[in-house]
């Protein structure tokens, strides 16, 4: 992420989503806001690099790839989680699932990561969404047919 794609103003994001090989914007929420604000003013070293995201120790430049998945896998690690992917992964995997548990669609999602397809986002929320289907199925006359079939 570059600090020409904050949208201060209008509050938004405009990211250039490799999969879809296209710019998405996202709203930019307060909290997330007030988080970049005082990483940029207060953490990110002075640096003419237009990356947010700097290596804090010389040379000063953007983080790679990797650098997020070591951030990542080590705070895993701190908190003791288990987790069967790790890194960038681990992170898409877990949004993923909130969003599945707080109700999104499955296109919504697939939207908010940058998949093309739904069969690329059910692979990241693929658990959820079959919990989701088993606790919404109306066993209400499976229950009834048992009582007439043990009667």
């Amino acid at each position: 992420m570059r600090l020409d794609q904050i949208d201060w103003a209008a509050r938004t994001l405009r990211l250039f989503r490799l999969k879809r090989r296209q710019p998405q914007i996202y709203p930019l929420v307060p909290s997330a806001a007030e988080a970049l604000a005082r990483h940029i003013d207060t953490v990110r070293p002075l640096s003419s690099c237009p990356e947010v995201f700097l290596c804090m120790h010389a040379p000063r430049r953007p983080l790679k790839a990797g650098s997020i998945y070591d951030v990542a896998n080590r705070r895993l690690v701190a908190l003791g989680i288990d987790a069967a992917h790790r890194g960038g992964h681990a992170l898409r995997h877990a949004c993923a699932s909130r969003l599945l548990a707080e109700g999104l669609s499955i296109k919504e999602i697939g939207d908010h990561l940058g998949h093309r397809s739904a069969a690329s986002t059910s692979i990241y929320a693929k658990n959820m969404q079959a919990l989701r289907e088993v606790g919404a199925f109306d066993v209400g006359g499976l229950l009834m047919l048992t009582h007439v079939v043990d009667a």
